[in-house]
């Protein structure tokens, strides 16, 4: 079965307006690349075969840099005319996906998840939806992910100062029905709607992975983004 991934790309990228102007958020960019290169090298090394990216702010942009892109990998594109938030842009990106079973990753973030792995978890906890976790000390930028000791997860915590805790990475497999099956409106946010609204009425567990995480959301992080992947990749 050919791996796939929606990737969300269409986000308008307004905290990094300071360095960042004009472009795309995705195509920020780092060390010599665009961001999103730095994201579909981590596809390509996990066995992805085809992409479905979720565009909206200046989409012809980032479909331009795709044609350039010397990779593997089938790409196709799913644009919305208006913001549909996180879950409707995810909605309306299924209607391209082919498997029952898809990876979700936002195109801003890196986190160097092992997706065989995440995959075979997932599989063996008969999951609705796993979510990617990143353990992390001493942060404020991101809410806290709890799960109990079989990883299955129990609640959603506000940002907030921690020493240490589990975040959200930003990559999710999800089985295909299990939006299917829910009444969500057209616009609403896979985070706040979805996962928070249904983690107790779904099959919805953490994955967790201790390995490279960068979100270039924020100017200290997109500055950071430039030495550290001048040096991984």
């Amino acid at each position: 079965m050919k791996r796939e991934c929606i990737i969300l790309a269409g986000g308008l990228g307004t905290r990094l307006r300071s360095e960042l102007p004009d472009a795309p958020k995705v195509l920020a960019p780092v060390a010599g690349h665009p961001f999103l290169y730095y994201v579909f090298q981590w596809l390509e090394r996990n066995n992805v075969s085809r992409v479905i990216l979720s565009l909206g702010y200046r989409s012809e942009d980032v479909i331009s840099w795709c044609k350039s892109y010397d990779g593997s990998m089938e790409i196709v594109y799913s644009i919305e005319s208006e913001p549909l938030g996180t879950g409707g842009a995810i909605t309306k990106a299924m209607l391209e996906v082919r498997n029952e079973q898809v990876i979700i990753a936002n195109g801003d973030t890196l986190f160097d998840v092992d997706l065989d792995l995440m995959e075979r978890y997932h599989q063996n906890q008969k999951a609705d939806v796993t979510i990617a976790l990143k353990p992390m000390k001493h942060f404020d930028r991101y809410g806290l992910v709890r799960i109990d000791n079989d990883k299955k997860i129990t609640g959603f915590e506000e940002k907030g100062y921690r020493e240490k805790g589990m975040i959200n990475g930003g990559v999710y497999m999800l089985n295909k029905t299990c939006l299917n099956r829910l009444k969500l409106p057209d616009k609403f946010s896979f985070e706040r709607d979805f996962l928070e609204d249904y983690f107790s009425q779904l099959n919805m567990f953490g994955f967790i992975q201790d390995t490279y995480f960068i979100d270039i959301g924020v100017p200290d992080d997109y500055k950071r983004a430039q030495k550290e992947l001048s040096f991984k990749y």
